[in-house]
């Protein structure tokens, strides 16, 4: 039998996410939602149109907001439900998403959602990040529908005042909290700092800070797809990442695997951009410090488009900025090539060119800007705070490769 969840933009009714009678999942904008004088698609990839969207064209969008890998299953057996059952997934954990996107069950109306946030003592925050490992986003807590993409483990919260509140059924989070993993040493830390120093040094990003419960470390980023407005309320922005906006599923996000490459970024801002020059410069500086610092998980996921609330779309702020290369168990090759090489310690002049070729971008200009940006780095990084001994060796670390990148271009 087939069954129906709305789909809501801010606080308009956008269409219906439908699983059909064959298990297959489809979407259709509502005609209300088309004769809008400010109607925009809910993706690049899904334009608009009265023609229903097949489950190839809509699956990258819609399962794009969902929890990967492990965390994915863990959540879906705790749920009752099949992990490879997006719409059934949606049904159970998308109230808050990433964007202005809200799913409900058809014939809803949104305002007899609950939009109420639970307040959280600092024993009630150690307790659910002990339990987050076996319940990724809190999965079935009684009024809680979090989803987030990616595999690691983080939950949405409001942040305000100093103090941390859970939001229920679709009320709109402030953070992002992301706490320390066992397996990666200090990796709230490596984080922080790769944020920061990318911010002292002229790139775009998300606000971030860390914080400790008892003796749990985590960090606090502040999302750039949700604002305040004058009456304290919390509004979402429209937002998707570049594998959503490209129509490309979350389990293909790795070039290796057939996933998106620098070229289709580059291609999808000049095209989704309103002010594409800006963004595309913007874009460059980004995949060279991530070459720079050794972010070698930097797929399509990990960067966004965002609808500003004057309609204009724009390149998000970065995140995930990670220096992974610190960790040797990780991948020693890039999730997108930088030219036609995946290991960043073997990029040459050549793969530059190449590089520069592929992004549709001046030569010379992109040749100049590396040293440019590495020089940047070099000025920043004593001056970016390093609060812990993960954040000095990564600092240490990212000199190096900023040497070694010089002298090798």
């Amino acid at each position: 039998m087939a069954r129906t969840l709305d789909v809501y933009i801010h606080q308009q009714l956008a269409g219906y996410l439908i699983q059909d009678d064959g298990g297959q999942m489809v979407f259709n904008y509502d005609a209300s939602w088309l004769a809008r004088d400010d109607v925009y698609p809910l993706s690049q990839s899904l334009p608009l149109r009265e023609e229903r969207f097949k489950q190839q064209e809509c699956r990258g969008f819609f399962g794009g907001i969902l929890p990967e890998e492990a965390n994915r299953k863990v959540i879906a057996k705790i749920l009752g439900i099949s992990d490879r059952n997006d719409f059934a997934m949606l049904e159970q954990i998308g109230g808050e998403c990433a964007g202005a996107i809200t799913f409900l069950p058809e014939g809803t109306p949104l305002s007899d959602a609950a939009n109420t946030y639970r307040d959280i003592d600092d024993d009630e925050l150690y307790a659910i990040l002990e339990e987050l490992p076996q319940r990724p986003l809190m999965a079935g807590v009684d009024g809680v529908r979090l989803s987030l993409a990616g595999a690691q483990d983080k939950i949405a919260v409001r942040y305000e005042d100093g103090k941390i509140s859970i939001p229920l059924g679709n009320a709109p989070s402030t953070h992002i909290l992301k706490p320390v993993i066992r397996e990666y040493d200090g990796l709230v830390f490596n984080e922080a700092f790769c944020m920061a120093l990318a911010h002292a040094s002229g790139l775009r990003v998300a606000d971030t800070i860390i914080r400790q419960t008892q003796d749990k470390d985590y960090l606090l980023i502040e999302r750039y797809d949700r604002a305040i407005d004058d009456k304290g309320a919390v509004q979402r922005l429209a937002q998707e990442d570049f594998c959503q906006a490209l129509g490309i599923p979350s389990v293909t996000k790795y070039q290796s695997e057939g996933g998106p490459t620098l070229k289709d970024c580059f291609a999808l801002l000049r095209v989704a951009s309103t002010v594409p020059v800006l963004d595309l410069n913007a874009l460059l500086d980004a995949a060279i410090y991530n070459f720079i610092i050794g972010n070698h998980d930097a797929h399509a996921k990990n960067f966004s488009l965002l609808r500003h609330a004057d309609g204009a779309m724009r390149l998000a702020p970065l995140y995930d900025l990670v220096s992974t290369v610190f960790y040797p168990e990780l991948s020693e090759n890039m999730a997108m090539k930088f030219g036609n090489e995946a290991r960043s310690t073997f990029v040459l002049p050549a793969n530059v060119e190449k590089f520069a070729d592929d992004a549709g971008l001046s030569k010379a200009l992109t040749k100049s800007r590396i040293p440019e940006l590495a020089r940047a780095i070099f000025e920043a990084i004593d001056n970016t705070e390093q609060p812990h001994d993960v954040s000095v060796k990564v600092a240490v670390l990212i000199k190096q490769r900023g040497e070694d990148v010089l002298s090798r271009l």
